[in-house]
């Protein structure tokens, strides 16, 4: 399952606009549960914290596994990505 942020603050100057194309302003790909438990989680609080809409996935998907397409659909819609690595 992914997290997504979804606080009722208001906007910042990077949020999206309900206008926009973007459903996320950052998706964030990370890969195994060390950066999962500490700095992956640490930096979705800080962005969910500014009230910036972010994607982070939650299923660990296996070295050599096809994208599924729900994820593939969240890297199209949004803005910027940070990769974690």
């Amino acid at each position: 399952m992914a997290s997504t942020s979804s606080s009722q603050r208001p906007s910042s100057s990077f949020s999206s606009n309900s206008n926009s194309k973007w459903r996320y302003d950052v998706f964030v790909s990370f890969r195994g549960e060390d950066t999962r438990n500490s700095f992956t989680d640490h930096l979705y609080s800080a962005l969910d914290g500014g009230n910036i809409k972010t994607f982070r996935d939650d299923e660990e998907l296996p070295r050599g596994e096809e994208i599924s397409p729900q994820l593939l659909k969240a890297i199209e819609e949004s803005r910027i990505a940070i990769i974690v690595f």
